[in-house]
């Protein structure tokens, strides 16, 4: 039997409200773990949020591993008996019946090829933001985490967090009233993007110099498989300027300043407004090129009313710029922040809504009264919730793909308002489509190199 919970739904009872078990209907956990039993999990991408997701996970079975990086691969099960693998797509199909679950932390472009093969296996899935690459993923990926009934989580760390669910019954018990503007804001990007991306990379420096060796390492080292890498992507040389680190910033392979944060900084709005997505958006960005996200860019998104709710307009400023905004000015507020504004008060949060909250007028706030808890905790912590619920004994992930997916598109959707900036494009969520401006909605999927479609 599928999964017929909406995500509404979800928000509003289930592990929202705390109340009780969430129980997949699903092959993938129809059988009963014991008190001690552990899962027995594959990880793809054993570097960077990898390391940490696979640290994370070290109280279950970790039996195979996969990366393109021979070196990292070969740290990481470096005395053990884990299974290494170069190829994800051939580790999941020989160790579909050894393994219950699947962490993904490679980049942005390997989320929904990797995701999709786990879920079609019937595995559950802990998948590093953003969700996907493109708006079309996360519909996929929300559809077939429903279908399949498996245990799905996104790695947003802080939903986790207290503070941040606190906020959630802050905002949802209406201590600021009708919320109507949301900021959020980043310092992001800490990779080189537009033009600075463009003039480290050696074939344009090449071009600009007139030819000739500039230095750049042109050549992919032994211990990297660049076609592996590449996966669903365009085949190209291989360039420094985009791996490791620094794919975020190309079209490609990552989803820029705005992929990469917004999933942490959105989120708590996003979750106590209960917004399904936006009607409208349109971005302001510091250049557009088809290669690289922008140095830097405001995007706005229109969201309609919900309920009793009223329209929200919704800010998301990266590279740089913050919000004008007379209740910020004079304070000292952290590069990466969010701002509700209600007409009874506004609350800020610093970065991703992990480190506390702050009402504004404080004399307004003076001897405030929190409300009681109204949502499950997740005690253990992010990583522990999807562990619990993948056995079937703890509550349904906060941030499961039914509700990651719907965050992730709208997010996404904002790089598509960049690549046309200027033009506010209307968003036909039914349709998924832009229903004025058909140029935007080609960034809403991309074209997958054979052997990687999706």
């Amino acid at each position: 039997m599928k999964p017929t919970t909406t995500r509404r739904d979800f928000l509003k009872t289930g592990a929202a409200g705390g109340v009780g078990f969430w129980i997949a209907s699903s092959a993938a956990i129809a059988r009963t773990y014991q008190a001690n039993e552990k899962l027995n999990i594959a990880a793809i991408g054993v570097a960077g949020r990898g390391r940490d997701n696979i640290l994370q996970m070290r109280s279950e079975n970790l039996v195979a591993m996969c990366d393109v990086n021979a070196v990292s691969l070969g740290k990481a099960t470096q005395g053990t008996q884990i299974r290494a693998y170069r190829d994800y797509r051939e580790m999941l199909e020989k160790e579909a019946d050894k393994i219950d679950a699947v962490v993904i932390s490679a980049p942005d472009h390997h989320h929904a090829p990797a995701a999709v093969q786990a879920m079609n296996l019937g595995k559950h899935v802990y998948c590093e933001k953003p969700l996907t690459h493109n708006v079309r993923e996360a519909r996929i990926l929300k559809r077939l985490a429903r279908e399949k009934g498996v245990v799905t989580q996104m790695g947003n760390q802080s939903m986790a967090s207290e503070s941040l669910r606190r906020s959630v019954e802050i905002v949802r018990s209406g201590a600021i009233g009708k919320v109507t503007e949301v900021h959020t804001w980043t310092n992001r990007p800490i990779w080189p993007q537009g033009a600075d991306a463009l003039l480290k990379h050696a074939g344009v420096r090449r071009a600009l110099l007139g030819g000739g060796d500039d230095g750049q390492m042109s050549v992919a080292p032994d211990y990297l498989d660049w076609n592996l890498w590449l996966g669903p992507a365009a085949d190209r040389p291989y360039d420094n300027v985009y791996a490791p680190f620094k794919w975020r910033g190309w079209w490609d392979f990552g989803t820029g300043a705005l992929g990469d944060m917004a999933c942490h900084i959105m989120n708590l709005p996003f979750l106590a407004l209960e917004l399904d997505g936006p009607t409208s958006v349109i971005a302001e960005v510091s250049e557009v090129n088809d290669q690289t996200a922008p140095r830097w860019a405001i995007v706005h998104y229109e969201f309609p009313a919900r309920g009793n709710q009223p329209p929200v307009k919704f800010h998301w400023y990266e590279g740089g710029k913050k919000p004008e905004f007379d209740a910020i000015r004079g304070r000292k507020i952290k590069d990466n922040g969010i701002l509700m504004v209600g007409d009874k008060g506004i609350l800020y949060a610093p970065e991703t809504a992990g480190e506390g909250y702050f009402l504004w007028p404080e004399k307004d706030f003076e001897g405030y009264q929190e409300p009681s808890k109204t949502l499950a905790r997740a005690a253990g912590g992010h990583h522990r919730e999807w562990i619990d619920a993948c056995k079937g004994s703890g509550s349904r992930p906060f941030s499961s793909f039914d509700y990651a997916a719907t965050l992730t598109e709208t997010v996404l959707l904002g790089n598509s308002a960049m690549r046309v900036s200027g033009k506010k494009l209307d968003f036909d969520a039914e349709k998924l489509a832009f229903t004025n401006d058909d140029r935007a909605n080609q960034y809403l999927t991309r074209t997958y190199r054979d052997g990687w479609k999706v």
